[in-house]
């Protein structure tokens, strides 16, 4: 019985080759051509209109889809104050007279405090850290971005290279309410110390996961979240 199996010919591997090449280039082809995503489309809003904060460039964008409809200068939160990180929504909105939130005022959805996008008596400020976590706008820039703006318009607010951290690793103590408090709160609950709700804020149950971490790790019993403890926690910012 003769068998139906044949030799391939030396050219036949050479054509071969030649195709599992070209495949492979037109794969790698379609993967670099693929449309990127938008800022619009990672922030989940892909035709409404919706606001980005940049921190680190004291910069708020009001944005359509992907279209930008206006960009304002702001100032922002300082070290020891510093303003929220994340994706929230517009959920409070009120006119008033002249005062330190200027004539309009947007709160934000944030769980761990009251912070607004507003207007301001001291137009000196706008480009620095000189908040208490608020965005200040220029009064007549705070109108404008009012007037535009319905109630349940997503804010995302970046706050720099390191996500939730900001600029850095700040030392976190009771009392303390921030997004890096959230980072915190969701690393201590992967390694079963904390048992509460990542809601921001450095409170009770936080004081006892933070005790318990330290001396698991074999950490001083202080009742804060220093270098020592973030890098027990797997918090880096190379992250």
């Amino acid at each position: 019985m003769t068998s139906m199996a044949r030799r391939i010919s030396f050219p036949e591997v050479k054509g071969m080759r030649r195709l599992f090449l070209f495949l492979g280039l037109m794969a790698a082809c379609l993967l670099l051509c693929r449309e990127p995503r938008t800022v619009a489309a990672s922030a989940g809003v892909p035709d409404k209109k919706w606001i980005l904060i940049e921190i680190d460039r004291k910069r708020l964008t009001l944005y359509r889809g992907t279209e930008s409809l206006a960009v304002y200068p702001i100032a922002t939160g300082g070290w020891d104050t510093p303003s929220p990180i994340g994706a929230f929504y517009v959920n409070k909105r009120f006119m008033t007279e002249m005062s330190g939130f200027g004539t309009r005022f947007l709160g934000l959805s944030v769980p761990w405090g009251q912070y607004g996008i507003h207007g301001t008596n001291r137009p000196e400020s706008i480009g620095g850290n000189a908040s208490h976590g608020c965005f200040r706008l220029r009064v007549k820039d705070a109108e404008a971005l009012y007037a535009q703006v319905p109630g349940w318009t997503k804010v995302v607010i970046e706050g720099g290279p390191y996500g939730n951290l900001g600029d850095g690793l700040r030392t976190l103590r009771p009392g303390d309410r921030c997004s890096a408090v959230i980072e915190v709160q969701r690393r201590l609950a992967q390694q079963g110390f904390y048992f509460g709700s990542a809601d921001g804020i450095y409170g009770a149950g936080m004081s006892r996961a933070v005790v318990a971490a330290r001396k698991a790790h074999g950490l001083s019993d202080q009742d804060l979240v220093d270098a020592a403890l973030y890098r027990r926690l797997g918090i880096l910012l190379f992250e």
